[in-house]
């Protein structure tokens, strides 16, 4: 089995070089008409295809890539982050392939592919050995529960992607009052998350391939007063600690930049054994994604929406519109019947009630409420256009806290995400 496993993992780096050449040929067939000889129009539906057929060829490797890995595991693998966040990624482009074939818009693959890119990207920031399954994960509900709301989530990554193009089309980045600005400086908010993301990730594998490695003790006391008890803990930092666990001791530590100890100690409310490396985790993403906003800001020397803003020539902001909201017409019932329906029913089964306000499960009810807010107003209010973009940006975001910093964070009945 380690063979096929072997094999598996192959597959996910072809994968994702393919979609990555996809991404680029994407960008040929949009910004590539400018310099063209020929009919624009013609360049942009030849290297379209291309692009998609590269996509398309890297979806089929990310299948057997899931394929000879459930096979090798002996389980569906979505049963921890790294399974989960690659599974959402090949969603990602399944929804991305329909909307496609519907609407033949090249330019949704120069939005859409980069979210699966990172996606897949992140997920390999997870440990990657199969892990035994844990008994609450060990029923038929795991497949028809994680492998819908996945479905769901991955069109309302492609809502999110039209509606970002759809402001960045529609919204006035030459405007000098103060309604123009606003949403200029929501754009570059958004544009600036993004980057803070790809830091993270460009981060972690910079200082995993040095072999990077800080180790604190810390002693934590539990328990209430008459059964106290002291626990000692190894921390492990993979990234130079800026900031130390609380109340803890150097056991060894790697310099950095002429850093031979932390900065300063996490805050006592950051007690918990990993909440000093999450938040310094935390800060390292904002210091790396400000310097890398700030390089591409002087390359381009403009807001990066006023770059991108050209690209968005001669595309109908309706049908951006309209891509949007159906991505999240078809996603939400898909993502209700995932997420809600049959997670319940799996969670009378292996806990013995529907309802527990477990945080992961609270963080999905928000995510039903917002895109059943969406659909209310679009339907009912009539909210089309910049207002519907911005909630479906707004709406991914909240998935994506649902996902990534619920896990990650917020200790729960679902904290089984194989972090490292």
């Amino acid at each position: 089995m380690s063979d096929l496993l072997s094999f598996s993992s192959n597959m996910f780096v072809v994968a994702f070089f393919l979609y990555c050449a996809a991404f680029i040929l994407f960008a040929v067939a949009l910004m590539g008409r400018r310099w063209s000889n020929r009919d624009p129009v013609a360049h942009s539906k030849k290297w379209g295809k291309i692009a998609f057929i590269g996509s398309s060829l890297g979806l089929i490797f990310q299948l057997v890539f899931f394929v000879t890995r459930w096979i090798g595991g002996g389980h569906i693998p979505v049963s921890n982050m790294y399974e989960f966040m690659s599974f959402l990624s090949m969603m990602v482009m399944v929804a991305f392939t329909v909307v496609f074939l519907i609407y033949k818009k090249t330019l949704l693959g120069l939005f859409a592919v980069p979210i699966t890119i990172i996606i897949m990207a992140y997920a390999a920031v997870f440990p990657q050995e199969v892990q035994p399954l844990i008994p609450s994960l060990q029923s038929y509900w795991l497949k028809i529960h994680v492998t819908l709301a996945a479905a769901g989530e991955s069109f309302f990554a492609i809502s999110f992607a039209a509606g970002f193009m759809y402001l960045i089309r529609t919204v006035d980045f030459k405007g000098k009052d103060k309604k123009a600005k606003r949403k200029q400086r929501w754009v570059e908010v958004i544009f600036f998350s993004i980057i803070v993301v790809i830091s993270f990730i460009a981060t972690v594998f910079i200082f995993r391939a040095a072999g990077y490695e800080s180790v604190f003790t810390q002693t934590k006391v539990a328990g209430q007063e008459g059964a106290q008890n002291t626990v000692t803990a190894k921390v492990s930092y993979k990234l130079p600690p800026i900031v130390a666990p609380y109340q803890s001791k150097i056991e060894s530590f790697e310099p950095f930049l002429g850093m031979k100890k932390p900065l300063f100690e996490a805050p006592s409310w950051m007690n918990g054994v990993n909440a000093g490396r999450k938040f310094n985790t935390i800060i390292w993403s904002l210091l790396t994604g400000a310097i890398l906003y700030g390089i591409l800001r002087l390359i381009v020397r403009k807001p990066l929406g006023t770059a991108a803003s050209p690209l968005m020539e001669g595309i109908d902001p309706d049908d951006l519109d309209e891509i949007s909201y159906r991505a999240i017409a078809i996603g939400f019932p898909i993502f209700t019947l995932g997420a809600l329906i049959f997670a319940m029913i799996w969670a009378e089964v292996a806990w013995g009630t529907f309802w527990s306000w477990d945080p992961k499960e609270v963080w999905a009810l928000i995510c039903w409420l917002f895109y059943s807010a969406y659909l209310h107003l679009r339907l009912s209010r009539g909210w089309q256009g910049g207002k519907s973009a911005w909630l479906s940006v707004i709406g991914f975001l909240v998935v994506m806290f649902t996902l990534v910093g619920v896990n990650l964070v917020i200790a729960g009945l679902h904290s089984y995400a194989g972090v490292d």
